[in-house]
């Protein structure tokens, strides 16, 4: 299956800043984290193209720019797929637990802001940031701090049944989907379905809702938010006003926004963006034979990538950030040498958020070089290699944690 067949026609479309014609940026950057505070950035040669898709999505990370551990909210990206809902109103809102549960609850954002409320510092990432032929979508990745309660006390409250393993959490966005239907027996009359064509199948077009599940034991983690809050003020609009799923460690697209429902079932959901979109597929070969595998995106995945080249008083310095799991340690490598231990922030590490990191690079000989990032976590996990066996057997673009190699000229 051709990658970019999927790519095109169901990404989740970012935006991409570009720094086109850019020759040196100046640069202010907390001492804690990257070391020092001032310097000259060298742009990446490598910039990303133009965003072919700026209606689904924007505010892409601009590497060179990084210089706080939180990631304004103004400047955080944000990737919708029907579109941002109107009449968003949290005076009338309510989130309601249903489904298979004793004692249904319906929630008002005043009753979710009379429960206690907690924080997490989560970086967010969309699975489908530096996919594989995405050459305009790798800054789709923030940290910020998101405010609300606790989610496993409510479902507990609503008393979830011994036959319920499925958590659904249903968004207020909505949109057309066309669904290919070859069973023969879908009327030809029905509304939304096209004539049957030489292969005997039917295109049926509905209206779908959208959804993300979980199982009820992923759903119950004491770390998921019923959140309200991002660093500090209201949850914008493109981040899903007036309450959404925060689930820290859950690639971006889990983290279900303008959340209206929450249902449990007690079969796996497999609706558009669980069974159709959001899976990775895989060619493997077994016993000779190739084998094509499908799983649906989940947790992210270990992750660093370089973030920023910089030089003062004739020195240069490389910074950059890693995230997906806890932090350990980050290696550097310079062109084709040996990897070299980079040093991470001083900030105390947190269980879901990035962390920074700076690698000495002296004086440079002129010319152009490449720069990779690799990221230890705590278990002793490494990042893959690009052309990791696992990596390189994918098929889509989600999930894509290999290193990342950037170029810069150094004059």
């Amino acid at each position: 299956m051709d990658n970019q067949d999927i790519s095109r026609r169901n990404l989740l479309k970012g935006g991409s800043a570009t720094l086109a014609g850019l020759t040196v940026l100046q640069v202010a950057g907390p001492t804690e984290l990257f070391g020092h505070t001032d310097g000259d950035v060298i742009p990446w040669l490598d910039q990303p193209a133009p965003n072919p898709f700026p209606e689904n999505g924007g505010n892409m990370l601009v590497w060179e720019a990084l210089d706080s551990w939180h990631t304004p909210t103004h400047n955080f990206f944000f990737v919708d797929h029907f579109g941002i809902p109107r009449d968003l109103d949290d005076v009338a809102w309510r989130v309601d637990i249903g489904g298979l549960v004793a004692r249904p609850v319906s929630l008002t954002m005043a009753d979710l802001k009379a429960l206690p409320r907690h924080e997490v510092d989560f970086t967010l990432e969309c699975s489908g940031n530096t996919g594989t032929g995405l050459d305009f979508f790798i800054g789709g990745v923030g940290n910020a701090r998101w405010a609300g309660t606790r989610l496993a006390p409510l479902l507990y409250q609503a008393g979830v049944l011994h036959e319920g393993i499925e958590v659904v959490f249903w968004g207020l966005d909505r949109g057309t989907s066309t669904i290919r239907d070859n069973s023969g027996i879908v009327s030809a009359g029905r509304t939304g379905t096209t004539l049957p064509d030489a292969d005997g199948g039917l295109d049926l077009t509905i209206t779908e809702q959208f959804a993300r599940s979980m199982s009820v034991e992923e759903a119950l983690n004491r770390n998921n938010l019923l959140c309200y809050e991002m660093n500090g003020e209201p949850l914008p609009r493109e981040h899903g006003f007036p309450v959404r799923l925060i689930a820290p460690g859950w690639y971006g697209v889990a983290n279900v926004k303008w959340l209206t429902r929450i249902e449990v079932l007690d079969h796996r959901y497999a609706g558009r963006f669980m069974a159709r979109d959001y899976v990775s597929i895989r060619e493997e070969q077994r016993n000779g034979e190739t084998v094509w595998t499908f799983t649906t995106v989940n947790h992210e995945r270990l992750k660093s990538a370089p973030a920023k080249v910089t030089r003062r008083n004739n020195r240069y310095t490389v910074m950059g950030a890693a995230w997906g799991a806890q932090i350990a340690a980050v290696q550097v490598q310079i062109d084709d040498g040996p990897w070299m231990a980079a040093r991470l922030d001083s900030r105390e590490a947190r269980r879901f958020a990035w962390r920074f990191w700076t690698f000495d690079w002296g004086t440079p000989p002129s010319g152009e070089h490449r720069i990779r990032s690799r990221a230890f976590e705590i278990g002793g996990s490494v990042q893959p290699a690009p052309d990791d066996p696992f990596l390189a057997s994918r098929r889509t673009f989600w999930e894509s944690n290999g290193q990342i190699t950037r170029r810069v000229k150094i004059s």
